[in-house]
């Protein structure tokens, strides 16, 4: 029996009926998918964040204890080649604890200028040659990239306390060949996690400046920050001067460690190619807690 035309309109109101149904669930679905899976991401970065709080706090803790300067500062650094090259690879195997010396002599004598009352206030070591290399920081990762980061080079520290030598302060030396490198990445150093990244040549006409460098970055781990404009890299005045109140002001003899070059005037200034002509400045001195 066929239908009736009522028959056929009822069921097609039905049908037209269970398909708007069907459309309002799809479309209930699909919002309540993206809100699970924002809180998904959500409950990512807010468990990155905590983590990040967590380790932070216990790491500006243990910085203000050697900040103290109560007993010496324990350095390791960590050589290794970063470009393969045979020249590096050679430099590495040739630091030994003359090339280091000079650290710990610039440390007690600026230590001693600002009044600081221990003897030798940084001990520096020769550790182990890293398996792998730092992670180096992303281009453009965003502030979750860095702190994504960030975790992974703590990380890569942490596992290096297995070479036995104690450490306050861990710095990677990354050497180049200058012959394939005429430009150096930029070095740095974390305060948060006292660790530090420092890219030096391989060659021993800059061993003077490398330390130069090592120093700088050993600076940044306990707190202590630049001194010098990052679109000119010019010292700023007064606290990345050596000698502020020099008359002439130009040019300075010195540099500040933290400015990180001497300043000539002029718009021109060099970097030093010893520890012999860096001073810490009375700025740098407060904020690793040599003054108050």
């Amino acid at each position: 029996m066929r239908p009736g035309p009522a028959t056929r309109s009822s069921a097609w109101r039905r049908a037209a009926r269970l398909a708007r149904i069907q459309g309002q669930r799809q479309s209930h679905q699909v919002p309540l998918l993206h809100r699970q899976r924002g809180l998904l991401r959500g409950l990512r970065i807010a468990l990155l964040l905590l983590l990040l709080v967590v380790v932070a706090l216990g790491q500006w803790q243990a910085r203000v204890l050697v900040t103290a300067w109560e007993s010496p500062l324990w350095v390791v650094l960590h050589p290794l080649a970063a470009d393969g090259s045979e020249v590096a690879a050679q430099n590495v195997a040739m630091l030994d604890a003359e090339r280091v010396a000079p650290l710990e002599a610039f440390f007690a004598r600026e230590a001693r200028r600002h009044g600081v009352a221990i003897e030798q206030p940084v001990v520096v070591r020769i550790g182990s040659v890293p398996e792998s290399p730092p992670p180096l920081p992303p281009v453009d990762g965003g502030a979750l990239g860095i702190a994504w980061w960030s975790l992974k080079l703590r990380y890569w520290a942490f596992a290096l306390d297995a070479d036995g030598l104690p450490a306050d302060v861990r710095l990677a030396v990354r050497y180049f060949d200058p012959e394939r490198s005429r430009r150096l990445p930029h070095s740095l150093g974390l305060a948060e996690a006292r660790v530090g990244i420092v890219n030096a040549f391989a060659d021993q006409d800059y061993h003077g400046s490398n330390r130069v460098v090592i120093a700088h970055e050993l600076l940044h781990t306990l707190g202590a920050s630049d001194k010098y404009d990052p679109g000119s890299n010019l010292p700023r005045y007064p606290d990345g001067y050596a000698e502020p109140k020099r008359e002439p002001r130009h040019p300075q003899q010195l540099a500040e460690l933290m400015g990180g070059r001497i300043p000539l005037g002029n718009g021109e200034a060099h970097m030093p190619t010893s520890l012999d002509d860096v001073v810490i400045g009375t700025a740098s001195a407060r904020e690793i807690r040599w003054l108050e």
